[in-house]
């Protein structure tokens, strides 16, 4: 009988507790949450909302991460950094499988010492090792990567194909353009929405009146120039639907845009590493003659890095460059970098390319830990991560980085988004279209440009900070400090969103 009544409490008990966390669940005034998974953007007065950024990292997260099968396996030795090389250039003359792969490279476990750099330029190749007992440490006193993966060439237009934007005006978030002349499009096209900036737009902005001080570069209309690589998904008269949405509004007041066609020969796709333990030799805990990067990836799509451990590097575990597009990062950890503690250093997890996906990473002892670059193209995602040891902030460092999202970062330190001003040579504002959702700071600045965008801190735990600018607009905060977040992730409930719609 005692047993039952202590049932029967613990039920009411439970029954109580759910009844009180649904009656302090929230939602946001950007976006509404339905019970069917489908999420309502709610629209400012010119049209513009919270991104999707659902279509991010591998095969834009449409499939998993395939475990490829192995074809080589090589052990440690003397000759082990060479046997790695020969191996990855005799798999790279193999044919590719119909699924795009030519196979994986085992790593045994043991003690790989690289006094080079590990290369991969071609497609479908893993390199995989068995976790932290394999151990590649990047010897000597060059700054370089350990692991180095890139094609080559470059974005080349398809003659034949510009097209003017014709909209009056089009808000971020959208994912459907008005053309002169769709004519040239079908849907599969690889195509670049090119975002070109007025005069104006720097005026309004007043980053041509950055407070100068040694090395202070005003901002320059001619250098903000943006590429967006997107994909048509339907053409209907002369309007193209695009797979990612816009993440810059286009406005002829401050911008001329065009759309066209491009090619990229030399870009390689389906390279995965994954499952090693990276380290760099260093000489002491302010070094800077050593190793930088653990992998850097640059001109490749659909390639992911996975349960990679980095120590001891001067700058990234993962430092993705600018033509890096459809990248998964996961369950990553980077710490005890060795370098003095000032700016170009300890970026634990960097992001310069577009269509990428951070998550369930770990970072200690860094700098900027989750940071994207100058003149980013969105969408990004940040999610599911920590930083801890900070020694400066989470957000984008400088010169306007366009559609990123942060989401349930937590974080020791500071999660900054705002005019950053003269530092470094001129940073000014550090970007637009930025999200901040569930995440946790000591403190954060989130600030809204002069002109041309927003950015978002929706249910921060943490304080709210003014940042280093005084008199700067206010970013658009909610439920600050307050618990129950519906989703509490927005990726997660964006990328659930896509799947039940597709269904």
């Amino acid at each position: 009988m005692r047993s039952l009544s202590l049932t029967i409490a613990v039920c009411i008990f439970g029954s109580i507790a759910m009844a009180f966390a649904f009656m302090h669940q929230w939602q946001s005034g950007y976006i509404r949450f339905h019970k069917d998974g489908s999420l309502q953007y709610i629209p400012d007065d010119q049209g513009n909302i919270i991104p999707d950024f659902s279509r991010v990292g591998y095969q834009t997260g449409t499939i998993p991460i395939p475990d490829v099968p192995v074809v080589q396996t090589i052990m440690p030795g003397p000759d082990a950094e060479a046997a790695i090389q020969n191996a990855i250039s005799a798999l790279a003359q193999e044919p590719a499988a119909p699924n795009g792969f030519r196979g994986t490279i085992l790593l045994k476990k043991g003690h790989y010492s690289i006094k080079k750099n590990i290369s991969i330029n071609a497609s479908g190749i893993v390199l995989r090792g068995e976790g932290d007992e394999t151990v590649l440490t990047a010897e000597g006193n060059e700054r370089r990567a350990l692991i180095e993966v890139s094609g080559s060439g470059t974005v080349k237009e398809v003659k034949g194909t510009r097209t003017s934007v014709t909209d009056d005006y089009v808000p971020a978030g959208a994912k459907a353009i008005k053309v002169a002349d769709a004519g040239a499009f079908k849907p599969g096209d690889a195509v670049i929405i090119h975002w070109s900036a007025k005069q104006q737009w720097i005026d309004d902005l007043q980053m041509n009146r950055i407070v100068e001080r040694p090395g202070t570069q005003q901002w320059q209309a001619k250098d903000y120039d943006f590429r967006f690589q997107r994909t048509v998904t339907k053409v209907a008269g002369n309007t193209l639907f695009i797979d990612n949405p816009v993440v810059m509004a286009m406005d002829p007041k401050y911008n001329s845009a065009e759309v066209y066609k491009y090619q990229f020969e030399g870009r390689i796709s389906n390279v995965g590493i994954e499952n090693l333990y990276c380290a760099s030799a260093y000489t002491s805990d302010t070094s800077e003659n050593h190793s930088w990067n653990a992998i850097t990836f640059n001109k490749i799509k659909n390639g992911w890095v996975r349960h990679v451990t980095a120590r001891y590097f001067a700058y990234a575990c993962v430092n993705l460059g600018a033509l890096a597009k459809n990248i998964t990062v996961t369950d990553c950890y980077c710490f005890d970098h060795k370098s003095i503690i000032t700016g170009g250093r300890r970026y634990s997890f960097n992001n310069n390319g577009q269509l990428n996906l951070f998550m369930n990473c770990r970072a200690k002892d860094g700098r900027h830990d989750y940071v994207t670059g100058a003149r980013v193209c969105g969408p990004n995602v940040f999610y599911n991560c920590t930083a801890s040891n900070t020694h400066a902030d989470i957000g984008p460092h400088h010169r306007w980085a366009m559609g990123t999202l942060y989401d349930n970062i937590t974080t020791d330190g500071e999660i900054n988004i705002q005019d950053r001003g003269n530092w470094g040579s001129g940073h000014g504002w550090a970007g637009v279209n930025q999200v901040v959702w569930n995440c946790t700071a000591k403190r954060a600045t989130v600030q809204n440009p002069w002109a041309s965008g927003k950015n978002y801190c929706i249910g921060l735990t943490g304080q709210k900070s003014p940042g280093r600018l005084a008199g700067r607009p206010d970013g658009e905060w909610e439920g600050q400090n307050k618990k129950g977040l519906e989703p509490a992730s927005l990726y997660i409930a964006q990328l659930k969103a896509r799947s039940a719609a597709r269904h």
